[in-house]
């Protein structure tokens, strides 16, 4: 998301306009998760993906119709099971999109974009709330945009009642993205938060089930491993990010920080301590291993042969997931990416 921030405002300080198509007011398996964004150029190009398929056909198809209006455009959709096998979902779903017309011509929408991507260089949390209106109604602003920030503090402006707009930010919306309605006015407010990086190292079966399901929950994934067959584009959709390796030791230089988390499941022991040996060196939120308590306390007694203490062993969440009786690939990768977000909540809350 800061990258797709950045190349937005990017395109706004060089004068281009774009349309902004985001998913939101989901039901039932909509591409990637409600929020999802990319910007649509005049050309029909785009930056960033809503998923794919028929419903990325559909917003720049629609696209034209906005560049053409300068005008905001909403879009309901009804993906069949077709179309979502064709876009790597278990089944069809329902939503809305919105098409937003992001005019280079007005600074404040470059300044907006820009702030947004510098919130989440910062770690830090915002709001971006768009305010849509009916076109007939002359008495406010068809379409309104502003940022309101972790502190309270707003860049831009919405005109309307002030109260409904803390409502929203207190409520539902605070957590997910969120649209509500006031009387004819719509309004859709987006958290814009750094979701944190999953580090995926193997690209089995666990690890195919695991990378779309954290992407649903706001994660960014990146999948690795020093197969071929298994780290390709054939067995993870995008957004999901793949890096295939020489080995697993020593690893490439990883941007691997106190918003990463590392999930290792690899094929076999002598992986898992190798990336777990290495993994332990770094300052990641999370780390969490694959397999049974043997074998985990197998590989804990080498690397405390080998120099670690007891304290970074601790670090450790091994037997990888939340404990609901997992056996399927499906349940192990629902309980590991359920201990992720118990994780990721936890540091938020701690943060304030």
């Amino acid at each position: 998301m800061k990258r797709l921030l950045r190349e937005m405002a990017e395109l706004l300080l060089n004068g281009e306009s774009f349309v902004a198509a985001t998913i939101f007011d989901k039901t039932g398996s909509a591409p990637r998760s409600a929020g999802s964004k990319m910007a649509i150029r005049a050309d029909g190009s785009i930056i960033g993906t809503i998923g794919g398929g028929r419903l990325e056909a559909d917003a720049i198809t629609r696209a034209t119709d906005v560049f053409r209006s300068r005008s905001p455009l909403i879009h309901s959709f009804n993906l069949t099971g077709e179309d979502a096998a064709g876009m790597a979902m278990i089944c069809g779903g329902q939503g809305e999109m919105l098409l937003d017309f992001v005019d280079a011509r007005e600074e404040s929408n470059a300044a907006l974009y820009r702030e947004a991507a510098a919130v989440l260089d910062k770690g830090g949390k915002a709001w971006l709330i768009t305010a849509l209106g009916d076109p007939a109604e002359t008495s406010l602003p068809a379409r309104q945009q502003c940022l309101v920030r972790q502190d309270g503090t707003v860049l831009g402006k919405i005109d309307g009642d002030p109260g409904f707009v803390t409502k929203l930010l207190s409520g539902p919306g605070k957590l997910s993205i969120h649209a509500e309605m006031q009387g004819d006015r719509r309004y859709l407010m987006e958290p814009i938060r750094h979701g944190g990086t999953v580090f995926i190292f193997g690209a089995g079966h666990v690890s195919q089930k695991i990378a779309p399901l954290a992407e649903t929950v706001g994660f960014r994934t990146v999948v690795l491993d020093d197969r071929a067959e298994f780290a390709s584009r054939a067995r993870f959709a995008e957004p999901t990010e793949i890096m295939l390796l020489s080995s697993f030791s020593p690893l490439p230089a990883l941007d691997i920080d106190g918003g990463s988390y590392i999930v290792i499941v690899t094929r076999g022991h002598l992986h898992d301590k190798a990336v777990l040996e290495q993994a332990l060196r770094t300052n990641a939120a999370y780390i969490g291993m694959i397999g049974s308590r043997r074998k985990r306390d197998k590989i804990y007694e080498a690397l405390l042969a080998g120099g670690f203490a007891q304290s970074d062993l601790q670090r450790v969440y091994s037997p990888i997931g939340t404990e609901i009786g997992a056996e399927t690939p499906e349940e192990i990768a629902v309980s590991i990416v359920g201990e992720l977000i118990k994780v990721r909540a936890g540091r938020e809350r701690a943060q304030g």
